[in-house]
């Protein structure tokens, strides 16, 4: 017996051992000999007791003995030896080579013909003119020995339920286990491990019986600490938290893609917050601005409003106030409606007198706030250094507080506002370069250019007129103007003076009225600025008709009429009086 427990016959090779599966992976022991007769199988013969002291006996001569030669010669085998001294057939189940003494021939040295009577060797002829074919050639030698299916061949090892299981191929053979990778696995019998057994099968032997395969050892699971109940909780609790995570993002984003949208109800709870919504907002940025401010529950229910109300393509940039906590819907009824903009629009070529006024009203500040802020601080909201400063100049802010609209909130005063409209006024005047431009139309300076602007702004009744109107105005300036003689003679600087706007000024009036701004009294353009002018009006300063245009007159209040000469002005001049007679009855 080994440590194995093999014994001298065949067994099968125990899991443990070195050599198990690498002499081939079929599952049985391999067997090397030589090739059988044939080719094919060789059948096994058993072997007897006493066979084992012939192979002992060193009377095997090169060649085999006895066993009669028929008449196909016979092949010579020569026994092959394991190298203990057996010859490998017998040692590991191959065929048996039988002594002759054992089948009862004589030990003479010959062929048992001889003493049979058989012819010896001479009666042979030298050559056999038929010789058989050599069963070994081209044979492998070496090569393993298939198991037949005969009565005699080794048995099948592995096919008992007791049985080791068959080796693996090496190809495919898992590699051993790591030690500590077995210890933090648990196996079948870790539960019953922690019920109370004491792991005294840990100690069976590896080729020990007992019902279990000795291949893997469970020695390595004594002394394993045992799971507490308060690691399974806390595992438990960590899973469920991951679920309850899970299923809550998920029932959100179910929710918002495929649920109504969460929206307030109601036109608010009246806490206002004002709402700037920028030039160019889409509606999904004016929707995430409300929801922000806290107007808006979110910002697809303000989409889905905005969507069904064909009014909101009309909303228009600006400040406005709503409430908080208003539904998209009512949210959208503000927005759609202009009177509820927080904005200030400054129409083209109003005075400064009624922009201080706009502005009051607005704001909700008394009467003459504004002009006294414009009074007291114009030097400190942003004038250029080239605008004229005199005391000849009624407002030193006229023509500088820019026509368009301004947004405001509750932090707007009516400074912040004013120095808003002076800045934009330079904006615009910068961007259309007049410093340069004011020469080229021989004026003598930039704030001249913003003056002709502020005429052709009132006196041009539409923007069609203002490049013919420019162009009056720089003619009757030329010192080769004998028709007015350098005068501009607008019933508009009239105006400016008493503060109306009638279209009807008399010829007393113009000649009784001692002012700087009086242009049928004094020569040239007036100390200021009489409107703010837009940019139409002052790109038609910079920009006048080349049509010799010198006169003109307004027959109705909204048709203007442009001539070459006086005739043809004091013609239209009559024709237009005698208009008025008729409508005042006289």
């Amino acid at each position: 017996m080994t440590e194995y427990g093999r014994g001298s016959g065949p067994e099968p090779w125990h899991p443990e051992d070195p050599l198990y599966g690498d002499s081939g992976w079929s599952g049985h022991e391999a067997q090397q000999g030589r090739m059988p007769f044939g080719g094919g199988p060789q059948q096994q013969y058993p072997q007897e007791p006493q066979h084992q002291q012939y192979l002992q006996q060193e009377q095997y001569p090169g060649q085999m003995q006895g066993y009669p030669q028929s008449h196909q010669q016979m092949p010579v085998q020569q026994p092959a030896y394991d190298g203990g001294g057996q010859p490998w057939a017998t040692a590991h189940g191959g065929y048996t080579e039988v002594p002759q003494a054992a089948q009862g021939y004589p030990d003479t040295g010959q062929y048992p013909g001889a003493a049979e009577g058989y012819p010896g060797t001479d009666a042979y002829p030298a050559a056999d003119p038929y010789p058989a074919p050599d069963p070994y050639a081209g044979a492998d030698p070496y090569a393993q020995q298939p198991v037949g299916g005969y009565p005699g061949e080794a048995p099948d090892l592995y096919g008992t339920p007791e049985a080791y299981p068959p080796p693996k191929p090496p190809g495919r053979r898992d590699p051993e286990p790591d030690a500590e990778a077995e210890d933090d696995e648990p196996d079948e019998d870790s539960a019953l491990a922690d019920s109370g057994r004491d792991g005294d099968d840990d100690s069976r032997e590896a080729g020990s019986g007992g019902g279990r395969r000795a291949g893997r050892s469970k020695g390595k699971g004594k002394g394993k600490p045992k799971r507490s109940g308060a690691a399974c909780l806390v595992a438990a609790l960590v899973i469920a938290g991951v679920v309850g995570g899970g299923g809550y993002y998920g029932y959100t984003y179910l929710k918002a893609r495929f649920g109504s949208a969460e929206d307030y109800a109601g036109s608010g709870n009246g806490e206002s917050v004002e709402v700037e919504i920028p030039n160019g907002a889409t509606v999904a940025q004016m929707g995430s601005i409300l929801k922000e401010a806290g107007v808006v529950a979110s910002t697809q229910a303000f989409i889905d409003a905005a969507t069904a109300d064909k009014r909101s393509t009309g909303i228009q940039p600006g400040t406005y106030t709503l409430q908080k906590k208003m539904s998209s819907a009512s949210a959208i009824a503000v927005l759609v409606d202009p009177s509820k903009l927080n904005v200030l629009t400054i129409p083209e070529g109003k005075r400064a007198v009624e922009v201080y006024k706009m502005i009051d009203k607005k704001l909700g500040k008394p009467e003459g706030t504004t002009a006294q802020v414009a009074q007291q601080q114009a030097k400190n909201l942003g004038l250029p250094a080239w605008a004229v400063s005199t005391r000849k100049v009624r407002d030193p802010l006229e023509g500088f507080l820019y026509p368009t609209r301004y947004d405001l909130s509750k932090e707007t005063t009516p400074e912040s506002l004013l120095k808003q409209m002076v800045k934009n006024a330079n904006d615009k005047y910068a961007a259309l370069g007049l410093e340069g431009k004011a020469k080229e139309l021989g004026l003598a300076n930039p704030y001249e250019l913003v003056i002709v602007a502020s005429l052709v702004q009132v006196e041009g009744n539409k923007h069609d007129d203002f490049r013919k109107m420019s162009e009056v105005i720089y003619n009757r300036l030329k010192p080769s103007n004998t028709a007015t003689n350098q005068k501009i003679e607008f019933d508009s600087t009239i105006n400016y003076i008493k503060g109306t706007s009638n279209i009807n000024v008399s010829r007393e009036e113009t000649r009784k009225i001692d002012d700087p701004y009086n242009t049928y009294r004094y020569a040239g353009l007036p100390p200021g600025p009489i409107s703010n002018p837009g940019d139409e009006a002052v790109n038609a300063a910079l920009d006048p008709d080349k049509g010799g245009w010198m006169f003109f007159v307004s027959i109705d209040g909204n048709t203007t009429t442009f001539t070459k000469t006086f005739a043809e002005h004091d013609k239209l001049v009559t024709e237009f009086n005698e208009r008025q007679k008729k409508k005042s009855g006289g």
